[in-house]
């Protein structure tokens, strides 16, 4: 039986996300790391995509993405499908990194865009690895907050909008996560 299709349409928003085979870790080192971000930002310049939010933990990841085409498939094939070919050259091994398909869950950008980037951005906090999302180097959290440079494609300025005109009042309120002030 073949897989049911995804929904995609211009101006669709994701919440995606993939988990090491097995669920063992997908990015040995923080080389690992940045190499899946150098190539998801390819792919959010080559496509159009708007990046949200992203938090890569050890053996999963989660994105949130607008499409401003529908290219969600063809862009996930070439991060994870990029990635894996990379990390398994870079450390000698075969197989598969990623266990199946890619999860993908269409957002109503509206209504949950700013409790699902809060979501992505706490992931580490929840899972006991650091007492804020701040002190999570693989998240946006750092970039969105002004400190540390931000990955291109990420839309730290348009998602600061939601919270504010004056970028530090909009700074101030996207900290209001739990675990931040």
């Amino acid at each position: 039986m073949s897989r049911p299709q995804r929904i995609e349409f211009a101006g669709a928003c994701y919440h995606v996300m993939a988990r090491g085979n097995a669920r063992e870790r997908i990015y040995l080192d923080d080389e690992d790391r940045q190499r899946f971000l150098d190539g998801l930002s390819r792919v959010c310049d080559r496509f159009g995509w708007i990046l949200w939010a992203y938090c890569l933990m050890d053996n999963h990841y989660h994105l949130l993405v607008e499409t401003e085409q529908p290219t969600l498939s063809r862009g996930m094939r070439e991060v994870n499908g990029g990635y894996s070919q990379r990390f398994n050259r870079r450390h000698g091994r075969v197989g598969h990194v990623l266990q199946g398909r890619y999860k993908a869950i269409l957002v109503d950008k509206d209504a949950y865009l700013i409790e699902l980037q809060r979501y992505i951005v706490l992931n580490p906090v929840r899972a006991g690895l650091c007492g804020s999302a701040g002190d999570w180097r693989w998240s946006s959290y750092a970039a969105v907050m002004g400190q540390a440079e931000s990955l291109p494609g990420l839309a730290a300025d348009r998602l600061l909008s939601l919270f504010g005109t004056e970028r530090t009042a909009a700074r101030r309120a996207f900290a209001q996560v739990r675990g931040q002030v």
